[in-house]
């Protein structure tokens, strides 16, 4: 179905930019280069290769693409826009190219008091992240997104319409702002399994709109999960369900924005289909970005939800509830950044299935500095450190409690 639509989207573009409306075109990207070095007790490789390790990078060295980002736009005279993003990722054996967004886009001009309507028709992202804001959904505070906002890249994205409503203070001299966003979507169904079976990580890569995640082994996948595919679709409509998503923001003059919404993808219990069951997944999800001086910013967000499956016969399968937060100081100054994040993130597993033990608990550590060398250069360098419990590890003999580290050198370059 995206692909479906991305040729609709593309068509789109061609014919409106060849008709006689003016059109303001725009191209964004960046260049993201990294060395690495992961080190695990385990000796294991990434969630992205099926394995239990919480980072992107397998345990060893390595140079990496972390990030090739592309963001295409058209702007009309009409308010009406459109946007393209496809991004690019490299390194042992992880390497893909395609797109994670497309949407046409309407944003209205604010009437006198400052009363103002967008929308978005397409694929796009949940309104839900604070840190990944820049181009190509990417971050620009730090070399790897929280959990929260990995899992999001992971395994979710909106087939469908999104509707806003802003309130802007400016118009009516008042230091305060308003915004109410309410999105009806499909196309992810699956969204959850991935969070179940290797929990929760931390990275900086997207899946693609094209691909499918691997799934790790535990015992059950040979025995009550045996219709489970070995990889996971989670951009797959299953049992042509809307899913629903609403969001509010305040935020007053520039010192200080709050974000509050749910989540709720809707999915119809028992449903499997060449390998992919409906996982009904739900969230709440709140945010703060506060400045608290000249040079220093808070950024925290939190999210607390359930995702489960159930068999063709509604039994439950897999049941877990879920949460994780974290708290981001930031503090800039001339050419520098300096962010430390701290994180925790728990699983708890409802079910009774034999061979698929989802518990975990754990907490994550992640101080990065960046210096800028000119307007679109930046060199960066990220430590991270995650010291999970997580049960399913004994099903590879590796150990249960472990505590994983991860060094990064970055050069960036936004154009």
């Amino acid at each position: 179905m995206q692909q479906s639509l991305f040729n609709g989207l593309a068509l789109s573009l061609l014919m409106l930019s060849g008709t006689a409306m003016a059109a303001d075109v725009s191209v964004k990207g960046l260049i993201d280069l990294r060395l690495y070095h992961a080190d695990s007790s385990a000796n294991g490789n990434s969630y992205l290769k099926g394995d239990y390790g919480k980072f992107r990078f397998d345990n060893g060295s390595g140079v990496a693409i972390g990030q090739l980002g592309l963001q295409y736009h058209v702007d009309w005279e009409n308010n009406w826009s459109l946007t393209l993003v496809g991004n690019g990722f490299a390194d042992r054996g992880n390497n893909a190219i395609g797109f994670t967004e497309g949407y046409l886009a309407y944003k209205g001009v604010p009437n006198d008091s400052g009363w103002r309507l967008q929308s978005k028709l397409g694929v796009f992202y949940p309104q839900v992240s604070m840190e990944n804001i820049a181009t190509a959904w990417s971050t620009p505070y730090t070399l790897t997104s929280s959990a929260i906002n990995n899992w999001i890249g992971e395994e979710l994205r909106s087939t469908g319409a999104q509707f806003t409503i802003d309130k802007l203070g400016k118009f009516t001299s008042s230091d305060h702002s308003f915004s109410l966003t309410a999105s009806l979507f499909q196309n992810n169904d699956p969204a959850g399994a991935m969070l179940a079976w290797h929990g929760w990580t931390i990275g900086s890569r997207q899946t693609l709109l094209h691909e499918k995640l691997k799934v790790p082994y535990f015992p059950a996948l040979t025995g009550e999960l045996a219709e489970q595919a070995r990889t996971s679709d989670p951009f797959r409509e299953l049992d042509d369900r809307w899913g629903a998503h609403i969001a509010a923001s305040w935020r007053y003059k520039r010192e200080l924005r709050v974000d509050l919404g749910h989540y709720d993808n809707q999915a119809q219990e028992g449903i499997v289909k060449q390998g992919q069951y409906t996982w009904t997944t739900a969230f709440t999800h709140a945010g703060v970005k506060y400045r608290l001086a000249k040079q220093w910013e808070l950024i925290g967000q939190y999210m607390t939800g359930s995702t489960y499956m159930t068999s063709p016969t509604f039994e439950d399968v897999v049941n877990n509830d879920y949460d994780s937060g974290f708290a981001m100081l930031r503090h800039f100054w001339e050419s520098h950044h300096l962010a430390l994040r701290l994180e925790h993130f728990n699983v708890d597993d409802r079910d009774a299935t034999v061979g698929d033990n989802n518990e975990e608990n754990g907490n994550a550590l992640s101080l990065a500095y960046r210096y800028r060398l000119n307007k679109q250069s930046y060199v960066l360098a990220e430590y991270n450190l995650i010291d999970a419990k997580r049960a399913a590890r004994a099903y590879l003999e590796q150990p249960v409690d472990l505590i994983e580290r991860q060094f990064q050198f970055g050069y960036r370059y936004y154009f």
